[in-house]
């Protein structure tokens, strides 16, 4: 059955990187007053390409529900249809997509969460980090330690950086932890890959091993030799499949 097109408009566009040409677009749907979706879920872009065939790409939302807008967060890709279409829009275009769908979204009752994220992955992360602690609104983490374990090469890439910290000097709950593969001697932060400082804040979360009782997710999203890193950091540790919850972009 097909699903039904909406088409939103482009209100706000920025530049997040301009070293890696990633934008943060935000978009109004033109006949609804709210788009309903859980955090963590993505659209389907739709389009025609030159040749009149209909082209589709799944991006994560990334922003939490608010009325009827939305953001994306996306890299230009070489030769990329879908990448260089986004990335060119301009304010007042038109965007046609499928309403959100996907299963990559915070589990339910909330537990002490570690947020893992490469890149254009940290999408679905800011998500549910605005709606767990929305600026001016009520916290709904419940007091859970929240981890996001963010991995980039270099520090231009860090998207959506201010507003992480931002939220980290408001919660005392919230952890915003950036790390560099290829970092300069000016950074003074942490470096290496983001499967290395997960398995260390689940290590100190339990020093014992996960055990039966899940006291402690982790969300991941980027690539898939990321995600399996991860993963099997996290099974040396005793942690149970179904604790570690992914989303991969390739």
């Amino acid at each position: 059955m097909t699903r039904e097109l909406l088409t939103a408009r482009l209100i706000h566009k920025r530049c997040l990187s301009e070293s890696a040409q990633c934008f943060d677009l935000e978009f109004a749907l033109e006949d609804r007053r709210e788009l309903a979706f859980a955090p963590g879920q993505f659209v389907s872009a739709v389009a025609e390409d030159a040749s009149g065939k209909q082209q589709m790409r799944a991006y994560s939302i990334a922003s939490a529900p608010s009325g009827n807008r939305f953001a994306l967060c996306l890299n230009r890709v070489d030769d990329g249809f879908f990448s260089n279409r986004l990335a060119d829009m301009q304010e007042g275009d038109t965007l046609q997509f499928q309403e959100p769908l996907g299963f990559f979204t915070l589990h339910q009752p909330l537990t002490d969460s570690i947020l893992i994220a490469t890149g254009t992955g940290v999408a679905p992360m800011r998500g549910f980090l605005q709606w767990l602690f929305p600026e001016g609104g009520p916290d709904r983490s419940g007091g859970r330690q929240i981890w996001l374990v963010y991995g980039t090469r270099h520090e231009t890439e860090l998207y959506y950086r201010e507003e992480f910290e931002a939220i980290a000097a408001r919660q005392v709950n919230f952890h915003y932890l950036p790390t560099l593969s290829r970092a300069g001697e000016d950074w003074h932060g942490l470096r290496g890959y983001v499967q290395e400082h997960a398995v260390r804040i689940a290590t100190e979360h339990n020093p014992e091993g996960a055990g039966a009782e899940f006291g402690i997710y982790a969300y991941v999203c980027g690539l898939s030799p990321m995600i399996n890193a991860v993963r099997e950091r996290l099974k040396e540790l005793g942690w149970n499949r179904k604790q570690i919850i992914t989303e991969r972009y390739d």
